[in-house]
Order: structure tokens, then C-alpha cells, then sequence
């Protein structure tokens, strides 16, 4: 047995505990592996199941900001054996933090960030790229879809219309935006302040930044929010809820102990619950699962995927009643891609 293998059986063993009793769920790290480390530094991903196979997108290039970001595209049929389905880049541009979709056509959609940096390390201001796949390596050259400084950060597919939130660069800090799409590529903004801006004087907005929206089936939206340090604002992840037609939104805080909750992402499944995923802080930066219980507007942490370092950014998917998560990490040195099965139970659907 190798040093990693030693070292991910050690981490399993810490993520593999029940939670608590006042939890309505059972949680379980049932298989985890790397499926990834190509590049320098492999980063940002998320996670579809489409037409029978996983595909995970994340980003790869020289470091964390570098000027050579391109999206690598994989796939695989059982979670275990994976392949290059495609390497997408623009010239000029550093590609990043991709996200994947199903458009009402059927075809695969990524909508990713780009930056054109002149040099590794740079901040500048980010716009929003997007490609299309009706096979999964057959991707459309990236189209930027919203001026730089203002980044489109996933888009979610709802009775046929593409929502996403755009959130500004951090010179100007412009409020963030909920677009609305009928194609993908043509967006109007819908809500043009989707969240308070920071300093604005309302009490401790922090700096709204990555934002994912979810649809639940009676068409309540419900969108998890990263918030980054603004002065001496909070920084707490929040909880969005709005009803049709989602001009109005209700905003609840999510707690200090989702400080900077970065790559924020959630799923409902079957049984009802959404289980959230970011990167978490106490006890050393880590990705973890949540629960995020969207009436009663809390969020709990339920465990802790092998992780560390420079992490996070998950993609999930329900299959065959199990939760998949994609995500990245540098807690084996290189910074790699991960793939693990989890096990959740309801437990009042447990069989005693």
C-alpha cells in the first residue's frame, strides 16, 4: 500500500461518520478517488450525467490565476475508468470555474468565466464565455456572452429559460445581476440588483460574488450565495428565496461558520432534502457536504470530503440513489481532480 492510498483510507475514515441525531439524513463516503492530474494545476470543476456517461469540466493551467487557463472536458460511463472527451481554450483568454447544463434541446451547455490576463497573477476584470456539444467532444468555439467585468458564474435551466447571476470584478463592484436567457447566448438582465451592493447601508452585506440558483418543483427558486471580504462586512454564505417571477427575493444568513463558502452548489433529491457543497475553513480549508434546509433557511454541515489546501468547487449529481461529487483538491500535493460516491439516506426511509 502506497503513501496516497494510506493517506485517502485515513480521510475516509473521518468523512465516513453518521451525523447526528437531529439530522433527518445518514451520510457515507462509500468510494472516492483522483481522476485527474494532467495539468500543472487541475481546478474549478463540476459534474453532469448525460446520455449515459459522468462528464466533469474543470479547468487547467499553469497555476490558481495564470494567463493559460483552458477547459479540459472528461467523461466516463462508470465513474471509474475516464477519458478526454476535449480541450477547449480562446486565445488570449484565461478560461475558468466551467459549469455544466442541459439546454431544452438537449445539448450539453458550458458557461465558464474568461479573463484576458496579460500576465500570471493579474486581477482583472472577467465576462462570460459559453460553448455547446451535441456529442461531448464536438464543442462549438467559446462565445462571449456578457462584457468583462461581469461574470455569468453558472446558469441554471428552467421552463426553457437559462438563469444565472453575474457578479461584478472587484474594482467596481457593481451589483450583481439575475440574466435570464431563452438560447444561452443572448441575455437580458431580469433583476438588475439581485443583492445588495457592499457599503450600500444596509447592515453588513460582505461582496456578493459566485452564485448558484435551483428550481424547486412547485417553482420556488432558491439561490446559495458566496459573499468575500468587504471591509468589515459579513462574509457568511446567504440564502436567496423568490417565487414567479423572481423579482423579488428574500435574503436569510447562512451563518459565520460558511465564511467565504467558495464554489457553492446544492441538489435536491429524492427524498426531498438539498444537500449543499463549498469549501469550508474551520479546522483548515476543506470541501464539505451540507444540509441546506430551505424552509427553515439553515444550513449544517454534514461531513468533510478528503480534501485540503487549495479545494472545492464541487459538481453533483443524483444517480441510481447515489450523490456524485466532482470537485478539486491539493491535500495529496498536486492540485487534482476527485470523484466520490456518497451514500444518503433519509432516515425515516431506513429499513431497521
Amino acid at each position: 500500500m502506497n503513501r496516497s492510498e494510506i493517506v485517502l483510507i485515513a480521510l475516509l475514515l473521518l468523512g465516513t461518520s453518521t451525523v447526528s441525531a437531529s439530522i433527518p439524513l445518514s451520510i457515507e463516503i462509500v468510494e472516492s478517488r483522483k481522476i485527474w492530474d494532467q495539468a500543472t494545476h487541475n481546478a474549478f470543476t463540476d459534474l453532469a450525467y448525460w446520455r449515459d456517461s459522468f462528464y466533469c469540466v474543470f479547468r487547467e493551467g499553469r497555476g490558481h490565476v495564470s494567463t493559460d487557463g483552458k477547459i479540459r472536458v472528461i467523461y466516463s460511463e462508470d465513474g471509474k475508468k475516464w477519458s478526454s472527451a476535449a480541450l477547449i481554450s480562446l486565445t488570449g483568454y484565461d478560461l475558468r470555474d466551467p459549469h455544466l447544463s442541459v439546454t431544452p434541446d438537449g445539448r450539453l451547455m458550458l458557461v465558464g468565466g474568461a479573463a484576458a490576463r496579460e500576465k500570471d497573477n493579474q486581477s482583472v476584470p472577467t465576462g462570460t464565455f459559453v460553448s455547446f456539444s451535441r456529442a461531448g467532444a464536438d464543442w462549438s468555439e467559446p462565445r462571449l456572452v456578457t462584457e468583462a467585468g461581469q461574470w455569468l458564474w453558472r446558469v441554471t435551466w428552467h421552463q426553457g429559460k437559462a438563469y444565472g447571476v453575474a457578479y461584478g470584478h472587484k474594482e467596481k463592484m457593481p451589483y450583481p445581476q439575475l440574466l435570464v436567457s431563452d438560447d444561452g447566448v443572448n441575455y437580458r438582465a431580469h433583476v438588475r440588483e439581485f443583492f445588495p451592493r457592499p457599503g450600500s447601508g444596509q447592515d453588513r452585506q460582505g461582496w456578493p460574488t459566485e452564485v448558484t440558483l435551483r428550481f424547486a418543483a412547485d417553482g420556488t427558486s432558491y439561490g446559495l450565495v458566496r459573499r468575500d471580504k468587504w471591509a468589515n462586512e459579513a462574509t457568511s454564505a446567504v440564502l436567496g428565496v423568490s417565487v414567479p417571477d423572481y423579482t423579488q427575493w428574500q435574503w436569510y444568513d447562512l451563518g459565520d461558520q460558511f465564511e467565504s463558502f467558495g464554489g457553492p452548489n446544492f441538489i435536491q433529491i429524492p427524498s426531498g432534502h438539498w444537500i449543499g457543497a463549498g469549501r469550508m475553513h474551520q479546522g483548515g480549508a476543506h470541501t464539505a457536504l451540507t444540509l441546506l434546509d430551505v424552509e427553515s433557511h439553515k444550513m449544517t454541515t454534514l461531513l468533510k470530503l478528503p480534501s485540503g489546501g487549495d479545494t472545492s468547487y464541487p459538481g453533483l449529481v443524483w444517480h441510481k440513489g447515489k450523490l456524485y461529487v466532482s470537485y478539486y483538491s491539493s491535500h495529496e500535493d498536486k492540485t487534482s481532480i476527485y470523484f466520490a460516491g456518497v451514500s444518503v439516506i433519509a432516515k425515516e426511509e431506513k429499513v431497521n
